[in-house]
């Protein structure tokens, strides 16, 4: 912890006391002010699948008391003395991840998520000082400015927020895999990841299918720039589709046919993974070898394309589909997300806190 506590920010948060506790308001300690820190005002935190595993204690190594939250939008309220990038009344993000190494060959390419030393995540992390870190639950925050992006001014910040996790976990993999014209790519499921991909896709120039389990979304899918949509419960969609393919992402948490879903590939598709279910995947490696298919996954992305990221979806009106919710309506939205009933990400206001 910091020795100089007189300068330290103590902020109000929701926080778990163990797996599957209920959520309460109480305060922490952020820490005072490094050179190169900023204190942001939280506004919005975005509620991402990711938090409730975390929250539920369903991934190893969870740390309690627990503030999930890592789709942060706030407003720079102090900076350091050596922070050259923001000053007080910038609009700015935290995504993932609140620091890296800085000296791995990951992280001097720009792609921090994969920094060799370890990545410090946003919450349920210790930093290299060995403290927990606390995410976006909460009404301020303190980070390096290396890790804070600028909100472009096209963009809400209650619509900026999920697209810190769901936006560049999407568009990561689109990029990487050179989505763009002429291109053939299919989103596998339609919810707080595919709905953004799917703009994401669109824009970028590429012919983008939707994958879902049934007929439910088809009209949703089509305003948010899908050219097909198909329904996987139908049992002729993978004979018709087969072999079509440059691209398939995979955004749902449950385990799929993979073999099903290989056959939708041409040769050289790639099917990537961006979706984690809990249970592991199963398939026939003569899927890959009879079309030189790849399986692939990819972990968001580093803080530069993030940043490009955000850029793109301002220029190109990508926005989420949100509901904004007060911070009573945690443990109810963690239900309803379970429930698949949510069109298609919560938002909280951290005014409410």
């Amino acid at each position: 912890m910091c020795n100089n506590h007189k300068n330290m920010t103590t902020t109000r948060v929701l926080s778990v006391s163990s797996a599957k506790a209920p959520f309460e308001k109480t305060t922490i300690e952020r820490r005072e002010l490094r050179p190169h820190d900023i204190l942001i005002d939280i506004k919005f935190s975005g509620i991402c699948h990711s938090d409730i595993h975390s929250a539920f204690g369903e991934w190893a190594g969870g740390i309690f008391p627990m503030v999930p939250g890592h789709e942060i939008a706030g407003v720079v309220e102090a900076v350091g003395t050596e922070v050259t990038k923001y000053v007080v009344g910038d609009r700015v993000g935290v995504g993932c991840f609140v620091d890296s190494c800085g000296e791995c060959e990951y992280c001097l390419s720009g792609e921090e998520q994969y920094c060799t030393k370890g990545v410090i995540n946003t919450y349920n992390s210790l930093d290299y000082d060995g403290n927990p870190t606390y995410g976006g639950y909460s009404q301020k925050i303190v980070v390096t400015e290396g890790f804070v992006v600028r909100i472009p001014d096209g963009l809400d910040m209650d619509v900026a927020s999920p697209l810190l996790c769901a936006g560049i976990t999407t568009f990561s993999p689109l990029k990487h895999w050179k989505t763009g014209p002429g291109k053939k790519v299919a989103i596998v499921g339609m919810g707080g990841l595919g709905h953004v991909a799917i703009q994401f896709a669109h824009a970028m120039g590429a012919e983008v299918t939707v994958l879902s389990r049934s007929n439910n979304k088809k009209e949703e899918a089509l305003k948010f720039g899908a050219d097909h949509y198909f329904a996987t419960s139908d049992p002729t969609t993978f004979t018709e589709l087969a072999g079509r393919f440059d691209l398939i992402l995979n955004t749902v948490s449950s385990n799929l046919n993979v073999d099903a879903y290989l056959s939708l590939l041409r040769i050289d598709g790639t099917l990537v993974n961006v979706g984690a279910p809990a249970e592991p995947d199963q398939y026939h490696v003569f899927s890959l070898i009879m079309g030189r298919r790849s399986i692939a996954g990819s972990l968001v992305g580093g803080i530069r394309e993030t940043q490009e990221m955000l850029d793109f979806a301002a220029e190109h009106g990508i926005a989420p589909m949100i509901e904004v919710i007060s911070a009573e309506q945690v443990e109810e939205s963690y239900e309803r997300v379970l429930k698949s009933d949510v069109r298609y990400r919560f938002v909280i206001d951290i005014s409410t806190l």
